[in-house]
């Protein structure tokens, strides 16, 4: 049996009202709907100190000392220092500074300053742009990253995710990169263990600074 023309009629005035209505399914309105997942699992990593590097991105003072979650996280900055040093390991810093004019000595601790040519000011997430980092990198024949910084969400993951693009392994010790809130952090462990596109994560290898052997 054929639909009457008065049933095709209101069925499309229906569905031109239903395509011409705004919809409410989307991301603001189900904020308060969200459920954190499980966090990622954390992993023990042993490192070839030969073709690993460690990595400070925006360890400065200014930026580090108007976080707590910073300065918590620079003794474990230290316990990676000292066994990078300890193995003759490559280690590179990005310093920035409001007056673009960032220096060694404003590195949040003197014990984990850089040493002449160590470093380089480049501001913004990914710190192979434009920088001395992949040219260091690629010199040293490094295939393995260690990652730490301030901002979680910003240095660390625009770094780690240009890393694995580039086809590092990388190696994100969750205690020594800080945002200034834990769901930053949050956000920022979570994109690269499983929210990241998969060229990241399948990359990326979450840890804690002591469960890193050298």
């Amino acid at each position: 049996m054929k639909p009457s023309r008065f049933t095709a009629a209101a069925a499309g005035t229906l569905l031109i009202a239903l395509l011409g209505s705004p919809s409410v399914a989307d991301v603001i309105s189900d904020w308060s709907t969200a459920v954190a997942p499980p966090p990622p699992e954390l992993k023990e990593v042993t490192v070839d100190p030969a073709t690993t590097a460690l990595l400070f991105l925006d360890m400065m003072k200014a930026g580090c000392s108007a976080r707590p979650r910073c300065l918590a996280a620079v003794p474990n900055m230290k316990l990676l220092h000292d066994a990078a040093r300890a193995h003759n390991m490559v280690v590179w810093y990005s310093l920035v500074g409001s007056n673009g004019k960032a220096t060694p000595d404003d590195v949040i601790d003197p014990a984990i300053k850089p040493r002449a040519g160590e470093w380089y000011r480049q501001g913004g997430p990914d710190k192979f742009l434009g920088s001395t980092l992949e040219p260091t990198l690629r010199q040293a024949g490094i295939k393995t990253v260690i990652v730490c910084g301030n901002s979680f969400q910003g240095a660390t993951v625009g770094t780690a995710s240009g890393a694995a693009q580039r086809d590092y392994k990388v190696i994100i010790p969750v205690d020594c990169s800080a945002a200034e809130d834990v769901y930053h952090e949050q956000y920022a462990a979570f994109h690269l263990a499983k929210g990241g596109p998969l060229q990241v994560t399948n990359q990326v290898t979450l840890t804690r600074s002591a469960m890193i052997k050298f």
